[in-house]
């Protein structure tokens, strides 16, 4: 059984990052499942900071797009809002090149706050990074 309002398409959840930082960075929505949703993010100069590496800033940014789309799907669209209120990641392990996938899963669905994981792993599927995004829900009365 699926979580979403209604089950979305990749090209609209594509669509809707356009002319955005997620556009910008190159983060692609790949694949959506009944609880989950999957993006993808190049690691090249967009992504890296200056010593090479992937910088730690743009695996957020990738976290906090994947729960904010995901309680995006989820409330009351013209009644509810959905805003990050605490992100926290640990970065697990370097990656110089190529892409990393980013995949969300709900902890906690409640009528005010939504909790959700997100797990960053390499090509090879090695852990890159794990985080913690917490989402309020806000009401328009």
């Amino acid at each position: 059984m699926t979580i979403w309002r209604t089950t979305p398409t990749l090209e609209a959840l594509n669509r809707m990052s356009a002319g955005s930082a997620v556009s910008h960075l190159g983060i692609e929505f790949i694949e959506v499942g009944d609880d989950y949703l999957i993006a993808q993010m190049p690691v090249d100069q967009r992504t890296r900071q200056p010593m090479g590496l992937l910088h730690g800033g743009a695996s957020a940014l990738l976290a906090e797009t994947l729960g904010s789309v995901a309680t995006y799907l989820i409330i009351s669209l013209g009644q509810q809002s959905g805003v990050g209120i605490e992100l926290n990641i640990s970065h697990l392990r370097a990656v110089r090149q190529g892409t990393v996938q980013g995949r969300v899963q709900p902890i906690r669905l409640g009528r005010r706050t939504h909790v959700w994981d997100v797990r960053i792993s390499d090509e090879a599927g090695k852990l890159v990074a794990v985080a913690r995004l917490t989402m309020a829900i806000l009401s328009h009365e």
